[in-house]
C-alpha cells in the first residue's frame, strides 16, 4: 500500500492558544487564517508590521514583544516560526516538537509536522488542496480554478440539504448514503438554488430521496 506523505484533517482551533513567531507580513498572512478559524492568536516578536500593530492595537491578537526564547509556546495547541532566521525557525520547530505542539515552519515543510494547505470556502463547504509542500504555487493555482465551479449558490445548497436530513430524521426515515449520492443532482440543484427556487430545489430532492 502506498504511504502519503500527510494525513489530511480539518482542525477545530477555536479559543485555543495559537503562537506565531515573527512579525512580518508572512507572519501576518498566518496571523490572518488562525484569527479567521477562531484561533487565540499571540504573536512573539520585538517588532510588529504595521497590520500586526493594528490588529494588536484592537485587541484581535496577543503580542509579547521579545525576540523567540524557549518556553514561549508552554500551553500552545499550534506554533508557527514565521521568521527570516532559519535558526530561530529551527529552534521553535524543536520546541514544539518536544512538546507534542503542532508545528509549522514556514517555507520548511521538512521541520514541520503540519503544512498548510491553499484552500477555498464556501459557507461551511471547505476544499482544501495540497501538493505535499512541493508545489505551493500549482496547489494555488488549482484552487483558483475551483473557485470558478464553486459560486455562492453552494452556501445556500449546503444549508438546504442539512435542512432536509433533519425533515427525514424527525420522519425517522433513514436514508442509504448511496441513495444520498444518486439524488444529489448537483448541476439541478445548485442551478435552482442560483435562481432562488430553494423550495423547487428542497422538493425535488427530498422526491429523490423518498422514491417508492
Amino acid at each position: 500500500m502506498k504511504k502519503f506523505p500527510y494525513y489530511p484533517i480539518f482542525l477545530d482551533i477555536s479559543g485555543k492558544r495559537c503562537v506565531v513567531i515573527g512579525g512580518g507580513k508572512v507572519a501576518l498572512r498566518k496571523v490572518r487564517l488562525l484569527l479567521e478559524h477562531g484561533g487565540r492568536v499571540e504573536v512573539v516578536s520585538p517588532t510588529l508590521c504595521p497590520e500586526l500593530r493594528q490588529l494588536a492595537g484592537d485587541g484581535s491578537i496577543k503580542v509579547i514583544s521579545q525576540n523567540y526564547q524557549p518556553g514561549v509556546l508552554a500551553d500552545a495547541f499550534i506554533a508557527i516560526a514565521a521568521t527570516t532566521e532559519a535558526d530561530t525557525n529551527e529552534k521553535v520547530a524543536e520546541e514544539a516538537k518536544r512538546q507534542g505542539i503542532l508545528v509549522n515552519v514556514v517555507d520548511n515543510p521538512e521541520q514541520s509536522n503540519f503544512i498548510v494547505p491553499s484552500s477555498l470556502r464556501r459557507g461551511d463547504i471547505a476544499i482544501a488542496i495540497s501538493t505535499a509542500g512541493k508545489s505551493p504555487a500549482l496547489a494555488r493555482k488549482i484552487r483558483t480554478q475551483l473557485e470558478q465551479n464553486f459560486g455562492e449558490e453552494y452556501t445556500s445548497l449546503v444549508m438546504l440539504i442539512s435542512e432536509v436530513r433533519a425533515e427525514l430524521k424527525q420522519r425517522g426515515i433513514i436514508v442509504s448514503g448511496d441513495a444520498w449520492q444518486q439524488a444529489l443532482d448537483l448541476d439541478l440543484l445548485s442551478d435552482l438554488v442560483r435562481r432562488g427556487e430553494n423550495e423547487r430545489a428542497k422538493a425535488i430532492l427530498l422526491s429523490n430521496l423518498i422514491k417508492p
